[in-house]
């Protein structure tokens, strides 16, 4: 039996709770709207954040986006809240 490697461990940026980097979504700024970066492979400095519009909501409010992803201008939510709400409905 070999040794199992650790999974790396990130924190949400919502509820800031440092958990397994697979059980969050990262998310990187395009062109001033924050996408969901699905395939963690996307350029750029990057913000975790559990796939949940309650930590979304967290984060928004306590602005932690601007300050994980070192960004001055408010940046749009738009993506990131309609692939949590397609997430819901297909129930993944």
């Amino acid at each position: 039996m070999g040794a199992r490697r650790a999974e790396p461990v990130r924190t949400c940026v919502g509820c800031r709770a440092r958990v397994a980097r697979s059980d969050l979504m990262r998310t990187v700024v395009v062109d001033g709207e924050l996408r969901p970066d699905v395939r963690r492979c996307m350029p750029g400095r990057g913000a975790h954040l559990h796939p949940d519009r309650v930590c979304l909501d967290l984060a928004e409010r306590r602005k932690a986006f601007l300050r994980a992803l070192r960004v001055a201008a408010p940046l749009g939510l738009e993506h990131v809240r309609a692939y949590l709400v397609e997430q819901c409905m297909t129930g993944e």
